[in-house]
């Protein structure tokens, strides 16, 4: 094996292990949002519930008013 081969095996190796490291850190990160927005679902979904047994009567999708009013 020469040395030009050899160069280009460590430079391709220094590509993937800095690749490797940035995609890590990726999922790292999209795993902290996972956490905080499945905490926030929950906590809506319980207040959804709450304000459901509180509100009396539910009604249907037709009986809403539009959000623009």
């Amino acid at each position: 094996m020469n040395d030009e081969a050899l160069e280009q095996i460590h430079l391709k190796l220094a590509f993937l292990e800095r690749a490797n490291t940035e995609l890590s850190d990726v999922v790292f990160r999209q795993q902290q949002e996972i956490r905080v927005l499945s905490n926030r679902l929950r906590e809506l979904a319980e207040r959804m519930a709450a304000s459901g047994a509180q509100g009396g009567e539910e009604r249907s999708p037709e009986e809403e008013r539009p959000p623009h009013y």
